[in-house]
């Protein structure tokens, strides 16, 4: 097969559907159908930035349902997916939400949060656009606290004055004056006491009411001596403020949020099912009808103006242990127009789980316990070993998949977490029988391991 023509060949910096599969397999292992269908989604989005303009807004994202076990990978799918495309991301719970009537979250709420990420998003980034100049304007005021007063009525030589300025800021920049202290005048915002007492569903309103107050009374300030080298990084953030364009930075978080935005909504399934009319299953389908506007494509009110939800993608995810999707509401389902299921971890996979990630949970104990001196290694069979006991316990209680491993590791090192400080430097090998010896008794008591596995 020939390859592909230069002008098809993707940009700097747009990914493909395979190199976004194969960023995901450092993290997260097997269910390639799951990485495939969430790669394609994050790839059309950049298709349909591309595409003609006159049918760029007819292109809706293929919105995604998640089906599996937990513990399997469906919400580190869409937190790796988010990070790789740069965008505004929030992960929320379909159970903590309930229709208009009832006191809960309001589903607008996960665009609210949206919008405050894509803020964040872009203050970060303004920040360190700006940082430089914002330095230099920091490393100014503080070579003005740092210069002695000219006094009154002497003569002033500019030219003395400039030099022993450029004398300050050379041993400024090289670290001589870090034990100076300067006395600074910081701003500090006092927020109204009614904050404190708002409750759910009533979120956009105390955070207007807090803006309008917050922004009537005068800022505090207080002053304080500090060392040189933290009085720059406090006039460093205060002069950035100054630099950055708010309004710049809303009307682009506004434009990423509605154009990439990327909303998780975990546990869909426990509003799958129809009304019972009692209990707590009295808001399910009164929830899913309040979702499907904002999947379906509306405006919500947000504190920085409108926000269209049409073209955010929304990735749903549920165990559908007891419901199915097809238990939702008929017009629910058709937003979601791609099913795939997430199949159960096996114990070769937890084998996978403990070696192959970058963030695998053998590193990050070798590097806790590297901390404390400590070369803490695992003799082969030892990881198996493991696996095999999350696997068994998974099997005879709930299969929570990964994350028992978490419970395993963390009780298998126990004793070595806590007397690692006292140990000293040395190496720990961590063998199969090592394995056996910390987690047989535990293992010989089903309902000990119930409770503690």
């Amino acid at each position: 097969m020939s390859a592909a023509p230069a002008a098809l060949v993707s940009p700097p910096g747009a990914l493909t559907p395979r190199a976004i599969v194969e960023e995901l397999d450092h993290y997260i292992v097997g269910q390639r159908a799951a990485k495939r269908a969430v790669a394609v989604a994050l790839r059309n989005r950049w298709r349909r930035q591309h595409a003609p303009e006159d049918l760029r807004d007819e292109i809706v994202p293929k919105n995604i349902i998640l089906m599996g076990p937990t513990g399997v990978g469906k919400t580190e799918i869409a937190r790796r997916l988010a990070r790789l495309a740069a965008a505004p991301f929030v992960k929320v719970e379909a159970s903590k939400f309930t229709e208009v009537g009832y006191v809960g979250r309001d589903v607008d709420s996960m665009i609210r949060d949206l919008m405050a990420n894509a803020i964040g998003m872009l203050q970060a980034e303004e920040t360190e656009r700006v940082r430089e100049g914002a330095r230099e304007q920091a490393e100014e005021r503080v070579l003005d606290l740092l210069m002695p007063p000219q006094r009154k009525g002497a003569d002033a030589d500019d030219a003395d004055r400039r030099g022993a300025r450029e004398k300050l800021r050379a041993q400024l920049r090289q670290g001589v004056l870090d034990d100076r202290q300067v006395e600074l005048e910081v701003a500090e915002r006092v927020l109204p006491v009614f904050e404190n007492f708002s409750q759910s569903g009533m979120e956009e309103m105390v955070v207007n009411l807090s803006d309008m107050f917050g922004n009537t009374f005068p800022k505090k300030t207080r002053r304080r001596r500090v060392r040189t080298p933290e009085a720059i990084e406090l006039l460093t953030r205060e002069e950035s403020q100054k630099l950055i364009d708010s309004d710049h930075v809303v009307k682009q978080a506004v434009a990423r949020t509605e154009q990439s935005g990327i909303v998780f909504i975990d546990e869909i399934d426990k509003i799958a099912g129809r009304e019972s009319g009692h209990g707590p299953d009295v808001s399910r389908e009164g929830v899913q009808r309040d979702l499907l506007p904002i999947i379906e494509g509306s405006t919500v009110t947000t504190k920085y103006g409108p926000v269209r939800t049409d073209h955010i993608l929304f990735i749903a995810a549920g165990a559908f242990h007891v419901s199915k999707p097809s238990d939702l509401i008929p017009e629910l389902q058709g937003r979601f127009p791609i099913r795939v299921e997430l199949h159960p971890l096996s114990r070769e996979d937890l084998v996978r789980v403990l070696r192959e990630p970058k963030n695998a949970l053998t590193l990050q104990y070798q590097a806790l316990m590297g901390t404390e001196g400590i070369r803490l290694t695992f003799a082969d069979g030892a990881v198996e070993e493991i696996a095999a006991i999350a696997a068994d316990v998974n099997a005879r209680s709930e299969n929570i998949g990964a994350r028992r491993l978490h419970t395993v590791m963390e009780r298998l090192l126990e004793d070595l977490s806590f007397e690692a400080p006292e140990i000293g430097p040395q190496e720990v090998a961590i063998t199969p029988q090592y394995v056996r010896d910390r987690l047989a008794d535990v293992l010989r008591d089903q309902d000990l391991s119930r409770y503690i596995l």
